[in-house]
């Protein structure tokens, strides 16, 4: 048995790893106002209670994953878009009591959490999980929040070196044992862990790196890269980069999107739901994300603006996928054959959306081949 072929055989019991050719997950569970910048009518709200039911849903329906967001403040507005969230280690640990099949990650923006304690903490829920947890890296992009932290936001790329030496260091915690570690930014003398975690040789990781140096992160430690998508072609663009990107290091890695599900019996129904979530969008927290993002620098045009924030507003920028269950199902497909491995979802209502989709998508998904 080779390398790869240890590493396989010791995921097996992972869910992202298994042979669904479109797994499934949910994002922004944890936050208000979940992924729609809007102040249209919803029950969902960012409590403990409502995420267990939501999660309890997607364990028996058969998803695969549960990714947070991880947030520290919010983006002001009239709504303070994603002001009320959840931690994601703690939140993680309680999913994780709560289901029984699924992946729960904990979003971990790695300026804010000393590597030592990262690795504990993880290796700590991959245990209660029974080898269920994963990490999502993410480098710090929204300035307050790390200014809040009384740390000055690092340049783009130092980011990313930032990242790529504290994911070593978690590694080396979570598979060694008695080691020092003397980097740029991180001195560990006798480097020291116990238990090390369920997962072997580490738990998953994923990352949605999407610039050069966010790409190159990815393809170098992360099992799975969290796209963007705008277009089909652009999107079958970028999975062939990481991917290449990724076997110059001698790896392979996954790649998956998110994307705002609004799914009625008619096509009118949805569409006119969709056009609700925009109408009723909270429009200054959406030009603040792109101020924050640099969208509005001068470079684009009012039309450009305006289409970016309602890209925004319904669904944090994810792929839109509106319509009837044929039409939502077509819609995966495609993405299916981009060569993305799966898609984690939102919705304007989780809880209640969300058992729609397994008895009206989730069959279609089957007779089309994306689902056992």
């Amino acid at each position: 048995m080779n390398a790869t072929e240890l590493m396989d055989h010791r995921r097996q019991h992972v869910p992202v790893f298994n042979d669904q050719k479109m797994k499934l997950g949910i994002f922004g569970q944890n936050c208000s106002n979940g992924c729609t910048i809007s102040h249209a009518e919803t029950t969902f709200e960012p409590t403990y209670q409502h995420s267990v039911a939501i999660s309890q849903k997607a364990d028996a329906l058969g998803f695969e994953l549960l990714v947070p967001v991880g947030r520290w403040r919010g983006f002001g507005g009239t709504t303070d878009f994603n002001g009320t969230c959840m931690e994601t280690y703690t939140w993680a640990t309680a999913m994780a009591t709560q289901t029984k099949n699924l992946m729960v990650f904990s979003t971990s923006h790695v300026p804010t959490m000393h590597p030592i304690v990262a690795a504990k903490q993880g290796a700590t829920i991959d245990h209660i999980s029974a080898g269920r947890w994963g990490l999502n890296i993410v480098c710090g992009w929204f300035t307050p929040e790390m200014e809040m932290f009384g740390m000055p936001q690092m340049a783009h790329d130092t980011r990313y070196r930032y990242a790529s030496e504290w994911i070593q260091v978690v590694k080396r915690l979570w598979s060694e044992q008695h080691f020092d570690h003397h980097g740029e930014f991180f001195t560990i003398k006798d480097g020291y862990l116990l238990p090390k975690p369920v997962q072997r040789p580490y738990p998953v990781i994923i990352n949605a790196g999407f610039s050069p140096a966010g790409r190159d992160f990815s393809a170098r430690e992360a099992d799975f890269n969290f796209i963007s998508i705008d277009t089909l072609d652009n999107g079958k663009a970028i999975v062939a980069d990481v991917k290449r990107l990724a076997h110059g290091y001698g790896r392979d890695i996954g790649m998956m999107s998110y994307g705002l599900v609004v799914c009625r019996e008619t096509e009118k129904e949805a569409r006119q739901v969709h056009r609700h979530i925009i109408e009723k969008g909270d429009w200054g927290a959406a030009r603040n994300i792109l101020g924050l993002l640099g969208v509005e620098s001068g470079s684009f045009t009012e039309q450009h603006l305006t289409q970016f924030a309602e890209n925004f507003i319904a669904g944090w920028g994810g792929y839109p996928l509106v319509g009837t269950p044929e039409q939502v199902t077509e819609g995966l497909l495609k993405l299916s054959r981009i060569g993305l491995d799966g898609l984690i979802l939102c919705w304007l209502d989780y809880n209640e959306e969300i058992q729609f989709f397994g008895e009206r998508v989730m069959p279609l998904m089957r007779q089309a081949g994306l689902r056992r």
